[in-house]
C-alpha cells in the first residue's frame, strides 16, 4: 500500500493526560528505557543504555539548540500578543549568520492574539542592570500559514541570539500545559546542543549525560552529529483522514563531509539514530546520494527531498546500498567543492518505508495520529501497538519530557 492511502485512524491509542510528563525527572539518565529487539520487550533505565547497544555501533545525534522563540508583548490596553518565531525570513539560510545579526531581522512567525493587533509597532522593554533594552515588532506581510515580522532592538550592539535569550521564553510543546520556568532553559536542551535554530528540542537526546557518553566510549561505541533545526511543524497533527491530505513540514538540515564519511565507515557496525530528527536526516542523506547516482551533475538546489519523493519514480524502485549512495554523495561533494550539505528535507517516513541506514532508533513516545508515530511504525510494523501498550501498562511517561525507547528495526535492510 502506498503511504498516501494510509488511514491515520489506524495509528491512534488512548493517551490520558496524566501520562504526559509535565516536568523532566530530577536526573536525566534516570528516565525509563523500553527495549525492543527481535520481538522481545524489556525495560531498563537510560544510565545503562550502553549495555544494550552493540560494540562498534555509531550513534547519530542532532546537535541543534533550542532558541527562546516565544516572546510576549503587552499592549498599552493590557492585551497580550504572543510572537512565536518559526524560522528566518532572510536572504541567507545560514542560521548562524541570522542568529548573529545585529539591530534587526526578519522572521516568519506565528502570532497569538493576532486579531487584537490593529497595526502599529509592538514594544517590549527590559531593564538589565543599569541598561534599558527595547525590542520592537512590526508586521511586514501575512502569509498563508504565518506572518513575516521585522524584529528590531536597542542597543543594536546585541545579536539576535542574545536578544532572544533576554526577551524570549522556552517554547514548550503545546501539550505541556504550563508556563516555561527557569529550569526549562537547561532541561529542554540537550547537553551537547550547539547550533541555535530549533523551536522544539530533539527530545530523545535529553536523557544523555557525560557519564553515558563515557560508558559508550568504553564499549567502543562511537558518535557523530548532524544538525536538523526542528520546526513547530513537528507537532502539526494529521487532520486529514488519509496521509494523502497531509502536508509534511519541511526542515533545514546541515551535515558536514566528515560525518558522512563516518556513516560510510560504520555501515557494517550498525548505525543508530538518536531521535526522529537524526533519523530523518540520515535517511535523507541516503536519498540525496541516490539522486547523485541518477544525476551526477545535479544542482545543489535539487538535492532537497520532498514529501513523496522516496515513494515515487525515479527514486522508488532503486536498489542501491547505503554505502553506494553515501559514497556517491561524497563524490558529488568532491566535484562541487562542497564541505557540507545544507538543504531542506520534507521526507515522510511511514509504514511501507524501508530504512536504508538506521538499524535502530532511540526515541521518546509520541502522540497518537502523529507523523512521528508513523515513523516508529515504519521501523517496527504493527508491533508499535504492543510496544506502546507495554509502556502504558508499565507506567512509562509520555512525550517530550517523558521516558524513551531503544527500538531495533526488524525490517529488511
Amino acid at each position: 500500500m502506498h503511504p498516501k492511502d494510509i488511514a491515520i485512524a489506524d495509528f491512534t491509542y488512548q493517551l490520558p493526560e496524566h501520562k504526559i510528563a509535565a516536568f523532566p525527572l530530577a536526573e536525566r539518565a534516570a528516565s525509563k528505557l523500553l527495549l525492543y529487539k527481535d520481538g522481545i520487550i524489556t525495560q531498563d533505565v537510560y544510565k545503562n543504555i550502553a549495555l544494550h547497544i552493540p560494540a562498534g555501533s555509531l550513534l547519530v545525534f542532532n546537535n541543534t539548540k533550542v532558541i527562546q522563540a516565544r516572546i510576549l508583548f503587552e499592549k498599552p490596553t493590557g492585551g497580550v500578543i504572543e510572537i512565536f518565531c518559526l524560522e528566518p525570513y532572510e536572504a541567507t539560510n545560514e542560521y548562524n549568520v541570522v542568529m548573529g545579526k545585529k539591530e534587526k531581522v526578519k522572521w516568519k512567525c506565528m502570532i497569538g492574539g493576532a486579531s487584537k493587533w490593529k497595526g502599529g509597532v509592538l514594544v517590549k522593554k527590559l531593564a538589565i542592570g543599569n541598561e534599558q533594552l527595547v525590542m520592537e515588532a512590526k508586521l511586514i506581510e501575512q502569509l498563508t500559514d504565518a506572518y513575516v515580522l521585522e524584529l528590531s532592538w536597542l542597543p543594536a550592539s546585541y545579536t539576535f541570539a542574545e536578544i532572544l535569550d533576554m526577551f524570549g521564553d522556552m517554547p514548550l510543546p503545546p501539550y505541556i500545559k504550563r508556563k516555561a520556568v527557569d529550569t526549562d532553559k537547561e532541561r529542554y536542551q540537550t547537553i551537547y546542543a550547539k547550533h541555535q535554530g530549533s523551536v522544539a528540542a530533539p527530545t530523545a537526546g535529553l536523557h544523555f549525560t557525560e557519564n553515558i557518553f563515557a560508558a559508550l566510549a568504553e564499549k567502543n561505541i562511537s558518535k557523530t552529529n548532524v544538525t536538523l533545526h526542528v520546526g513547530a511543524g513537528t507537532f502539526k497533527p494529521v487532520k486529514s483522514t488519509h496521509l494523502l491530505g497531509h502536508e509534511m513540514h519541511s526542515e533545514w538540515i546541515d551535515v558536514n563531509k566528515a560525518t558522512i564519511e563516518q556513516l560510510v565507515n560504520n555501515i557494517e557496525g550498525g548505525i543508530i539514530a538518536v531521535g526522529t530528527t537524526s533519523l530523518r536526516t540520515i535517511e535523507t542523506l541516503y536519498w540525496m546520494g541516490v539522486k547523485t547516482i541518477l544525476q551526477p551533475a545535479i544542482n545543489a538546489g535539487k538535492l532537497a527531498i520532498l514529501q513523496w519523493d522516496v515513494y515515487e519514480q525515479p527514486l522508488a524502485e532503486t536498489t542501491y546500498s547505503a554505502k553506494e549512495a553515501l559514497l556517491s554523495l561524497l563524490q558529488w561533494m568532491e566535484k562541487t567543492g562542497s564541505q557540507r550539505i545544507l538543504t531542506t528535507t520534507q521526507i515522510l517516513i511511514a509504514p511501507g518505508y524501508r530504512y536504508r541506514i538506521a538499524k535502530a532508533i532511540i526515541t521518546n513516545f509520541h502522540q497518537p495520529q502523529s507523523t512521528l508515530l508513523l515513523l516508529v511504525a515504519a521501523a517496527v510494523g504493527d508491533e508499535w501497538k504492543r510496544i506502546y501498550g507495554y509502556a502504558m501498562e508499565n507506567d512509562f511517561r509520555f512525550l517530550s519530557y517523558g521516558d524513551g525507547s531503544l527500538l531495533f528495526t526488524h525490517m529488511p535492510q
